[in-house]
């Protein structure tokens, strides 16, 4: 007697098994069109940042309305320094990342957050003029603001517009 899994038959009837199964798993769990994007809460990661560096910190004072925060974390950058990195899809779902650390030099580390040393210009948020620069080949748009404590980044594939929307929600925090 022949077992039932030798031969072509029962080659086809074991591939028509498993097409049945995906097929059901697929009608019984439907996919929908709607768009995920995982929301992560940041204040302790800024939190556990202000306690970790000598300078008061800049976070979001609010989200801008429609951006999701996705993203993030705190990073060793050169020399040791913390570096602090909160990513968000924008209202236009745009990705806009935006960047602090004390290390130095601190052009040194605009230049590697902005992937370029070339300024575009100016931009004018809330009274401080904060460089432009682009990178057109990754279309990278980043607004950096040097400070004698600290620099700024924000970054991304954002319009100039939204890049300054993100940056004029940007504060200082307590320390403490």
């Amino acid at each position: 007697m022949r077992r039932f899994t030798e031969g072509f038959y029962g080659y086809a009837v074991a591939l028509f098994v498993c097409l049945a199964a995906g097929g059901c798993f697929l009608l019984l769990n439907p996919q929908g069109d709607e768009e995920h994007i995982p929301r992560r809460d940041y204040s302790i990661t800024v939190a556990n940042f202000g306690h970790s560096v000598p300078y008061q910190v800049w976070a979001p004072r609010q989200d801008p309305a429609g951006w999701i925060p996705n993203s993030n974390r705190i990073a060793k950058g050169e020399g040791g320094a913390q570096v602090l990195y909160l990513g968000y899809a924008t209202a236009e779902r745009e990705h806009v990342m935006f960047v602090q650390s004390d290390e130095k030099p601190a052009a040194e580390f605009a230049n590697r957050m902005a992937n370029t040393n070339q300024a575009a210009g100016t931009q004018q948020v809330d009274g401080r003029p904060w460089e432009r620069r682009f990178r057109e080949d990754k279309n990278q748009r980043s607004l950096v603001l040097a400070l004698p404590d600290v620099t700024l980044v924000v970054t991304g594939t954002a319009d100039w517009p939204e890049l300054g929307q993100f940056a004029a929600v940007l504060q200082q925090r307590p320390k403490g």
